[in-house]
């Protein structure tokens, strides 16, 4: 009688989520383990998925920053979750962090697999992981909260899953309507609805943005994170808007492609951050909140700059044309075969 194969349930909760997970997503489906997809509409995260052609169930939305809100978020969530799980019925739950997957899969007694890359990520309680995989630069000190949970390492950073397949496209300068002959500086706001959020980001990004708005010859590319942060963008600096000083895409942008194609990068998100040391591009991180080892190893290694008051961006951000090779050098690639292989290993002993 013919095996039916392992099915593995997947959820992208968050924009980062999309691109970490489509290589993998092809590893597991070339080798036979078909995948069910669902995406919270958060942060553009169904958009990605789409640009990516990614086959997905839409679950949820973002409830803001109240906490009460965010729970009742979680619980209707987790309950839709739970009626696909039941109706699919993978074998394994995986997740970069995913709460309402974590939720659900727990009341279902399915298997759990968290892959994180920020050791001061609020843990939930009650909640059971089976197995953790972190790069290895966090040490297992930093991650006392497991109890009990397999702990697996990977060599290098989330980001280098994804990057190290990167093709820069020419164009995309052109089709925001800036010149070559800019200086151009793509920016990232803070999360300014994440649990971990410190408004010193806030004031720091304001900051920034008046900054750089007097330096004449440079473009400022803004990546909002929801339609309410672009909208108190534009409500905020009216005249850069209608000027093109700022300039706010009107759809989902290609970021490594944006990043490659940038001067340098100012973020207050991790994932932008760190994409743009893979790819060896200059960037700045505006993030208050508690740095986590990935970023402490990469500003250690010099790919990241850390600004942590505001005489930091004058003094420290370098402000000229980046002079980029003619394709990304030095990346690595040892992430994802490391982490598919891991998997493999998990779902042959199920």
């Amino acid at each position: 009688m013919h095996e039916e194969k392992k099915k593995v349930w997947i959820d992208l909760e968050n924009s980062p989520h999309v691109p970490f997970f489509k290589p993998i997503i092809g590893a597991l489906e070339e080798r036979g383990y078909p995948v069910l997809l669902t995406a919270r509409d958060c942060s553009q995260t169904c958009g990605l998925a789409d640009r990516h052609n990614l086959s997905y169930t839409r679950i949820g939305r973002h409830y803001g920053k109240n906490r009460v809100l965010k729970l009742l978020g979680l619980v209707i969530r987790g309950t839709q979750m739970i009626n696909i799980a039941r109706r699919e019925k993978p074998l394994l739950a995986l997740s970069h962090g995913s709460r309402s997957q974590a939720v659900a899969s727990n009341i279902l007694g399915l298997p759990l697999v968290a892959i994180g890359d920020y050791e001061h990520a609020r843990r939930m309680p009650l909640v059971q992981l089976d197995w953790i995989i972190m790069p290895e630069v966090i040490p297992d000190s930093a991650i006392t909260w497991c109890r009990g949970a397999r702990i697996f390492k990977y060599p290098g950073i989330k980001e280098d899953v994804y990057v190290p397949s990167f093709k820069p496209e020419p164009g995309i300068l052109g089709e925001l309507g800036i010149c070559e002959k800019d200086l151009v500086v793509t920016i990232r706001p803070p999360a300014s609805d994440a649990h971990y959020h410190n408004p010193e980001s806030d004031v720091l990004f304001a900051i920034a943005v008046e900054w750089l708005a007097g330096i004449e010859g440079l473009r400022m590319v803004l990546l909002p994170r929801n339609e309410r942060q672009g909208d108190f963008i534009r409500k905020k600096w009216p005249g850069l808007t209608s000027e093109g000083k700022i300039v706010i895409p009107d759809r989902v942008l290609d970021g490594l492609n944006l990043i490659w194609h940038s001067d340098l990068v100012i973020s207050g998100g991790g994932t932008m951050n760190r994409e743009a040391a893979a790819l060896g591009a200059p960037v700045y991180s505006i993030f208050r909140g508690e740095i986590g080892a990935v970023d402490r190893y990469l500003a250690d290694n010099g790919r990241l700059v850390l600004l942590e008051k505001p005489e930091d961006l004058a003094s420290r951000v370098v402000l000229q044309k980046w002079q980029r090779p003619v394709t990304p050098e030095n990346l690595n690639s040892r992430a994802l075969p490391v982490i598919v292989g891991k998997l493999l290993e998990i779902l042959g002993n199920r």
